[in-house]
């Protein structure tokens, strides 16, 4: 049995009302609430980036697996907002963590499946016998350019999960990763803002990739909809995960709980992984979940877990992800936005 055994989230306080940026802008906010089925999004303050808000969901999911960090033999941080351009995110959490320095340390870039591709490699690790403990996250600031429909849409967060084969939380049935090079969103050196094609990329790129990961994923599995408690997609917006979930044959029922953009916005590779802990902390022994996640460029990775008969017992003993979305939120005016995100360039 080879899966989750701790898991973690962390997201920041501060949020951002879709009507306080069409405000600015001079948009409708009813028609990007409609469009996008969203409603607000986290902003970080100054003093978070990718690394703070990791190391918070990592130690988490060390809590929750209950292990010492030094057994821990690789930390894999998927983000595609990293602080440095030259310097690891992953040292930094891995020193934080207590696991140096027999570790193996990498950052993941795959767009919005970063995430996703760092668990995927820290689960594949434990399943080879390499390390008995292996951490992959999935991590994002918010970024957007001013008036862009992304900054309605990018937020912050990050998922964490600890994988090995003893004391497993959920164990991982089966994967599968679909990938073809259709570019649909892209930031190259030195822009400090991410392109995107709009609306004409849903189909060839999105729902492409979603579809053909999650139908080949649950045909080696001879698994349907009906099989699955849960499910949870990526989500770049609101309306496209729940689309996906029900043109999938999935019902509102099973993809509620993982669905959190609404209110969150698009963690971009803490998207799915994320989703995934907010289900985590209400699965049942027995439950089988189908994760979906999607980076543009493109591609997607499927897994199905398990919730295991020790799941219970650890979903409390650290925050949970739903609380930390719907609980003591700090609301932001544009301005402090603005200056949190430095999207206000100073002359020096």
């Amino acid at each position: 049995m080879v899966g989750i055994v701790g898991y973690g989230a962390y997201i920041p306080r501060n949020r951002i009302k879709l009507e306080t940026i069409a405000e600015v802008w001079g948009a409708d906010a009813e028609a990007y609430k409609r469009g996008l089925m969203l409603y607000e999004k986290s902003v970080p303050s100054p003093d978070q980036d990718v690394i703070t808000m990791t190391v918070e969901a990592a130690r988490h999911a060390v809590k929750r697996a209950g292990i010492d960090p030094a057994e821990i033999g690789a930390v894999y941080v998927g983000s595609e907002s990293h602080p440095y351009a030259v310097k690891p995110t992953g040292t930094l959490v891995a020193e934080a963590l207590g696991a140096t320095p027999s570790v193996h340390v990498a950052d993941f870039e795959f767009a919005c499946k970063a995430g996703s591709e760092s668990m995927f490699v820290a689960m594949s690790h434990v399943k080879a016998g390499e390390m008995k403990y292996a951490l992959g996250v999935g991590a994002d600031t918010s970024q957007g350019a001013p008036g862009d429909a992304l900054e309605y849409s990018a937020s912050a967060g990050s998922a964490a999960f600890i994988m090995g084969a003893e004391q497993v939380v959920a164990e991982c049935l089966h994967t599968y990763s679909f990938c073809t090079d259709t570019p649909d969103f892209w930031r190259r050196e030195y822009q400090f803002y991410p392109q995107h094609a709009g609306r004409f990329t849903g189909e060839p790129a999105y729902f492409k990739h979603t579809y053909g990961c999650a139908t080949r994923l649950m045909e080696m599995a001879s698994m349907k909809p009906e099989d699955f408690a849960y499910c949870v997609f990526h989500q770049p917006n609101g309306k496209f995960p729940a689309n996906a979930a029900k043109k999938l044959g999935f019902t509102k029922a099973q993809s509620e709980t993982g669905w959190l953009s609404p209110w969150l916005g698009n963690t971009y590779s803490g998207a799915s992984p994320m989703g995934l802990s907010a289900i985590l902390d209400v699965a049942k022994p027995g439950d089988k979940i189908l994760m979906v996640s999607y980076g543009s460029g493109s591609g997607s990775d499927g897994f199905v877990w398990q919730a295991t008969e020790r799941l219970p017992s650890v979903q409390k003993l650290a925050p949970q992800t739903r609380p930390q979305l719907d609980d003591n939120k700090v609301y932001l005016s544009y301005g402090q936005y603005a200056k949190y995100r430095e999207k206000i360039k100073r002359a020096k």
